[in-house]
């Protein structure tokens, strides 16, 4: 079995206070790619890279953690740029240089797993190229979802609402931050708005909330709030990606993966939801604790041998 993660990979340039600029491999589902891959899952990023040095960075950095890039994904004219400013309370601030596109794609028979999010997920012109390689992927595959809305270029929550709703209805698993629901449905209780969502077909949603843990909840009823362990911070970047990438490795361990498992899925119990969450946070809390977007390995974990 593999994973097939669609989404941006770009360069992070992160402005710490004091300090010089640096440059770091990074996009959302990228991310999510190599924490799989680090996590001993097979995993195959379908993106848009450049010609460039940036694009060369990003392919070495996603080789040296075993992720293969789709045949086709180097097809753009420059690879796309984000600028993350970092708070002094290590929390970033994006502004983005970004194109997104994808190549043709088939999905594969031994794809198992299907992870798309962020912006190249809601964009054009990728949006349907996406909502279209789901809509075939559902046969065989479970469906994962992280929305991670950025909206220095996504435009107001009418932009994208009926598009990211479209994403969560195709998914089995949908990971959102409470920063993401406050900006596309302000006012409501997070809380609220993902027991609604895990009703419209998701088996599970996660809303997570940084230092105050996350609430999941599955369609059967089942809900678990998880209480995020303490450590000191380095930075947040790539901490939603770990955990995202932690729900689907959770998933491939437990032997929950594939359409036929659907039905397992919706209907977890706490206690299994509650395993899987507590080794989410995990998988984060190691991430925050050093710079960058750099999720842990199986042997980080204690763990060995982590696909099912």
């Amino acid at each position: 079995m593999k994973a097939l993660v669609i989404g941006e990979s770009l360069v992070d340039v992160v402005v710490r206070p004091d300090q010089e600029p640096q440059a770091f491999p990074g996009g959302s589902p990228a991310n999510v790619a190599i924490g799989l891959a680090r996590l001993d899952h097979p995993a195959v990023l379908l993106t848009w890279l450049g010609p460039d040095e940036y694009g060369d960075l990003v392919r070495e950095h996603l080789a040296s953690s075993g992720v293969a890039v789709a045949p086709g994904s180097n097809g753009a004219d420059r690879t796309s740029v984000a600028l993350a400013r970092i708070g002094e309370d290590g929390a970033a601030q994006y502004e983005f240089d970004l194109t997104i596109d994808y190549p043709d794609h088939a999905i594969d028979d031994d794809v198992a797993a299907v992870h798309v999010g962020s912006i190249g997920a809601v964009l054009d012109p990728g949006y349907e190229k996406v909502r279209d390689l789901l809509r075939a992927a559902r046969a065989q595959a479970t469906i994962s979802y992280d929305p991670n809305l950025r909206p220095s270029i996504m435009g107001s929550p009418d932009a994208v609402r009926d598009r990211v709703l479209e994403l969560v209805r195709l998914a089995d698993v949908v990971k959102v931050s409470d920063e993401d629901l406050a900006w596309l449905e302000p006012g409501r209780d997070p809380h609220d708005v993902v027991r609604e969502w895990a009703t419209y077909g998701p088996g599970i949603v996660v809303v997570t909330r940084g230092g105050e843990g996350a609430l999941g909840v599955t369609a059967g009823g089942a809900e678990y709030d998880l209480r995020a362990p303490k450590i000191v911070v380095a930075d947040t970047v790539g901490a939603g990606d770990s955990f995202m990438g932690g729900l689907v490795s959770g998933l491939w361990r437990a032997g929950l993966l594939g359409a036929e498992n659907r039905d397992r899925l919706r209907n977890l119990s706490e206690v299994e939801l509650g395993l899987l969450l507590d080794r989410c946070a995990r998988i984060a809390a190691i991430t925050v604790s050093r710079p960058g977007a750099n999720p842990p390995t199986s042997a980080e974990l204690g763990e060995n041998g982590a696909s099912a």
